[in-house]
């Protein structure tokens, strides 16, 4: 699988400077260098990028499990418990908690990298998105998913993923 280009799947994310690993309809990782650009005054990781990074990585993975239908965010919630300063890396890590057919909800974890032992992390955040999926993609926004498709193998035309749950 060709590395996932950010830049061209959330410039936002990418201004950042997050990278991503992994993207798939069942989980989104990636990485982000810490830097002055994503801190907030006391140099460490200003928790609004947190909630970028979780609503972007959540909001990709939904937009491929529904399908490539139209997602919205309608709701996220963060529990800080550490926190990363300028020069560490941080690890995010997005995953379906429930796909229905009218929303879904995914789990996000942060984690800061032991620069002297990367196998080593120590979890910084726990976010939880929700979204509303299966949406009607507007005509003129039809192509949206396009860039994404690239990414995930025989993602054909786009069809409802199959509910998990009745909600």
């Amino acid at each position: 699988m060709t590395k996932p280009d950010t830049a061209e799947l959330d410039p936002v994310m990418h201004a950042m400077g997050f990278e991503l690993d992994t993207v798939s309809p069942s989980l989104l990782a990636g990485r982000l260098p810490v830097t002055t650009r994503c801190c907030q005054p006391f140099r460490v990781l200003h928790g609004g990028v947190s909630a970028m990074v979780s609503e972007g990585l959540a909001s990709m993975g939904a937009h491929m499990a529904s399908g490539f239908r139209r997602v919205a965010g309608v709701h996220l919630s963060i529990n800080h418990f550490r926190s990363a300063a300028v020069g560490d890396l941080v690890h995010a890590r997005a995953v379906p908690v429930h796909i229905g057919r009218s929303t879904q909800v995914w789990e996000v974890k942060l984690w800061k990298v032991d620069p002297e032992s990367p196998e080593k992390k120590t979890r910084i955040a726990e976010p939880r998105v929700t979204l509303l999926c299966n949406l009607p993609v507007p005509e003129n926004l039809h192509n949206a998913g396009d860039k994404l498709k690239k990414y995930v193998p025989d993602a054909g035309p786009a069809a409802p993923a199959p509910p998990t749950s009745k909600l």
